[in-house]
């Protein structure tokens, strides 16, 4: 007997189901050598030695990615070597990261190792311009100011 996700059409399908969304797991037994990318999940127990491009992965105890990660949403329970990219990363205890963090959320739990910059992504050019003032006020001087004579 074949069992199959049950999924509910959108207005988008034209009435056609889709077929729901599972993650993807490299098993702790398992090395992948070169990149995974995709626009699902991701759980690595394993070993992954490229770059990661997933919309959600999920790294666990036993798990270890070598490589630059570019993801929606990070959590890391295992081990990251290389730099990570995402909306909302999330180390627990147990997290052992070696690289700059790139990220609109950051959490970490007490325990968790990173060794690398904490970055937040930067603002668009146009609403960066906006959060600044127009213009600087002039410099302060020190001592009287210069005569004209």
């Amino acid at each position: 007997m074949k069992i199959e996700p049950i999924s509910t059409p959108t207005p988008t399908d034209n009435g056609a189901a889709r077929k729901a969304k599972v993650a993807t797991l490299v098993a702790e037994n398992m090395t992948v050598e070169g990149g995974v990318a995709g626009d699902g999940e991701l759980h690595v127990d394993g070993v992954v030695r490229g770059d990661v491009r997933v919309s959600k992965l999920t790294i666990g105890e036993t798990g270890h990615v070598e490589g630059t990660i570019t993801a929606e949403s990070v959590e890391n329970r295992g081990r990251i070597v290389g730099a990570v990219t995402a909306k909302q990363v999330r180390l627990y205890a147990s997290a052992y990261v070696d690289g700059d963090i790139t990220h609109e959320q950051l959490a970490m739990e007490l325990g968790a190792f990173f060794q690398g910059r904490s970055l937040k992504f930067q603002r668009p050019a146009g609403s960066q311009a906006a959060a600044q003032p127009a213009t600087l006020p002039p410099p302060k001087t020190q001592g009287p100011a210069p005569t004209g004579t």
